[in-house]
């Protein structure tokens, strides 16, 4: 299947895309997590989506893969174990260079410099957020939402998985390109799905796959930011009247299955479907189930 790549200008990064299927077709938008690429989407993902008749479009937000860098910019406001305690009480704090309301015009701008009106928005973990915040504040190009193992960052909520959060915000082990990948390679055998393991040799594909294309944990740092700068997300819920889908894994020590259920009971309408055997990630064997799921979402 053909891919056609470009850039959205205009703002105050440059944001890369690709794009494949029928560009008459409806047009998904894919939206990554923390730190993530856009490849995080698998191509051949995007093309089971494009096979039943959408244009697909993933692009790399701000901070990650070929999109802009918002180089020097240095995260303000008090340490981190503050921020921590006040985003789990339900407390936005200070210092972010950007928030994720800034994240989810960027997505708008991606369907701007497409010519694209309304859209079918799909985001995962923080890409799941900014969606939320993309349907409440830009309505209107909003065909349907579909929030993947993610949050609205509800206070309270049960936190990450000890494992899990110390691979996520963990350093890798040495600074040479192999040390890096390792660690990659490493974190998505933590934070990913026990049921569905990905083998060891496709994790160090991937992982090599991710730091040849760019290697950028400042991105990460300020991406963090931007979460807990927003703060809770459930206002956004409410008012989002697109027809809502929330995927979330049954596995997920990550982002946790209350974080799911937190966005389904907090936008009108939403529907939630857990994923059997799904954690923190996008298991291949379970790409059927979760295409369908998708699909069926946007036809309706």
């Amino acid at each position: 299947m053909t891919t056609r790549t470009g850039t959205a200008t205009g703002g105050d990064v440059d944001l890369f895309y690709d794009e494949c299927g029928d560009p008459d077709d409806p047009t998904v938008l894919l939206i990554m997590g923390l730190g993530a690429q856009m490849v995080f989407w698998r191509t051949e993902f995007c093309e089971k989506i494009a096979a039943r008749g959408y244009r697909v479009v993933r692009f790399d937000n701000r901070d990650a893969g070929l999109s802009g860098k918002l180089d020097g910019t240095r995260v303000g406001g008090p340490p981190l174990p503050v921020k921590l305690l006040q985003f789990f009480v339900g407390r936005p704090s200070s210092g972010s260079p950007y928030l994720l309301t800034d994240m989810a015009d960027d997505a708008a701008r991606v369907l701007d410099h497409l010519g694209v009106d309304r859209a079918h928005i799909v985001g995962a973990s923080l890409g799941g957020m900014v969606a939320q915040v993309l349907a409440a504040e830009h309505a209107d190009r909003t065909l349907s939402a579909t929030v993947v193992m993610s949050s609205n960052n509800r206070p309270f909520l049960p936190p990450p998985g000890v494992r899990q959060i110390a691979a996520l915000l963990s350093k890798p082990t040495g600074t040479d390109r192999e040390d890096i990948i390792a660690s990659t390679a490493t974190r998505a055998g933590v934070i990913g799905s026990p049921v569905f393991p990905k083998p060891l040799e496709e994790a160090v594909a991937h992982a090599t796959e991710y730091f040849d294309r760019c290697y950028y944990p400042a991105g990460f740092v300020r991406q963090f930011a931007a979460i807990l700068g927003t703060g809770r997300l459930d206002g956004y819920d409410r008012r989002i009247t697109a027809r809502t889908l929330v995927l979330h894994g049954t596995h997920d020590k990550l982002m946790r299955p209350s974080g799911g259920r937190a966005v389904a009971a907090a936008v009108p309408g939403a529907r939630l479907q857990m994923v059997d055997g799904m954690a923190h990630d996008l298991p291949v064997p379970l790409w059927d189930e979760i295409v369908a799921a998708l699909v069926d979402h946007f036809a309706a």
